[in-house]
């Protein structure tokens, strides 16, 4: 197996070379994020048994097997988009034109990264499902609205997110 956390090139390599699958790795990533033990990071997660068996069945593509999180502001078919506003959760029908276009290259989904609420703050300090830690200094802010997804790249939770 290969040591992780992995950067994009690094999986595809991995995937080359035969030491690493796809299924694998969402097995390693779902790992590593309970081992975070930041519950700040991801509003939520799709199930590893599903993600699983779509990296069975991935399309060829420049991002084949690459597992992304995507901000809670986008949507991915079937994931609530709140934007991290609880109230205002709504379960999408269809996945974003980007998240769309990541599945089609081969990208597997893992789930959806906190923001300051509404993607109008600054700092990552700004939402009701916690702050995520800065990766570097936890008494430093994450930063951006798109923190949890700058916070699951940065863990090597991820090596691709998606913000705004």
């Amino acid at each position: 197996m290969t040591d992780f956390p992995l950067t994009l090139a690094q999986y595809r390599a991995a995937y080359a070379a035969g030491s690493l699958t796809p299924v694998q790795a969402v097995r390693e990533v779902y790992r590593r994020i309970a081992a975070l033990d930041d519950p700040a990071v991801f509003i939520s997660l799709r199930p590893e048994a599903e993600v699983a068996a779509e990296a069975e069945t991935l399309p060829a593509g420049p991002l084949h097997g690459i597992p992304v999180a995507v901000k809670d502001n986008i949507d991915v078919a079937g994931l609530p988009t709140t934007c991290a506003c609880p109230d205002y959760a709504t379960v999408a029908r269809e996945d974003a034109t980007a998240v769309a276009r990541l599945r089609q290259a081969g990208a597997l989904v893992i789930g959806k990264t906190n923001l300051d609420q509404f993607a109008t703050g600054l700092v990552g300090l700004r939402s009701p499902y916690g702050v995520p830690r800065n990766t570097l200094d936890p008494d430093l802010v994450p930063g951006g609205s798109s923190s949890g997804s700058g916070v699951a790249v940065a863990a090597g939770l991820v090596p691709l997110a998606l913000g705004t």
